[in-house]
């Protein structure tokens, strides 16, 4: 069983919720879906995961945690990576979706960054109110700083990415887009307009792509100044 105790393998167990799909779990975890579907063969094999007409389901859980325990120990001794940062949620087993300034880089594929650097990234995730703890000792274990609702000053965390929550008690819903959980296009359009003249060239990338009548040409909001 040594030969599973693989990084990647750890990724795909942790990632997988219940009826996900071969392609789903590899954009999530960002693994091409060769690799992944000859891991998922061999997780099959040893009764790790089972594989059903209606997709992918932990079988054995000890071994979920095992592999959780291994991936936090990992990701405590070292930063997380930009593109790790939007992998390790799905580990929580918990619901979210990404919002704020991720909202727009999901929509826009990674097209649109504002107000983040390498020493500081930020990452905007709504989450069910009644998770919150759940959530605290989860970034806890893979000693990740996160803080609710307001974005800290970039001295007051350690290390490159963190997470800002937002707690939602009505629900969250959710799209997904290249493997990630995000808020609805209108709501992230909306959100994006409360903030428009740091969100034009987002809001125009959107324009195009999903044939929306927003009016958000960057350079013609220029040329009108």
């Amino acid at each position: 069983m040594t030969e599973l105790m693989d990084a990647t393998a750890a990724k795909i167990v942790l990632a997988v919720q219940r009826g996900d799909s071969i392609n789903r779990v590899a954009s999530k975890i960002g693994v091409s879906y060769s690799w992944v579907y000859n891991w998922i063969e061999r997780l099959e094999d040893t009764e790790i995961i089972v594989t059903t007409d209606n997709g992918i389901q932990i079988a054995d859980h000890e071994m979920r945690q095992q592999y959780a325990d291994m991936m936090a120990a990992l990701y405590s001794r070292d930063t997380i990576s930009q593109e790790d940062a939007y992998v390790v949620p799905h580990f929580a087993d918990m619901e979210f979706a990404y919002t704020e300034i991720d909202a727009a880089y999901v929509w826009t594929h990674g097209g649109y960054q504002i107000a983040r650097s390498h020493d500081d990234y930020p990452v905007f995730i709504e989450v069910h109110k009644r998770d919150v703890e759940r959530w605290i000792a989860f970034f806890q274990q893979f000693g990740v700083d996160m803080t609710i609702n307001e974005r800290p000053d970039a001295g007051d965390v350690d290390g490159n990415v963190h997470y800002v929550l937002f707690p939602k008690t009505d629900g969250i819903d959710v799209e997904w887009v290249d493997g990630n959980p995000v808020i609805p296009l209108d709501d992230a359009v909306d959100q994006m307009m409360e903030n428009r003249p740091a969100y034009e060239p987002a809001l125009e990338i959107i324009g195009k792509e999903y044939d929306r009548d927003i009016d958000a040409s960057h350079h013609s909001a220029m040329s009108a100044d």
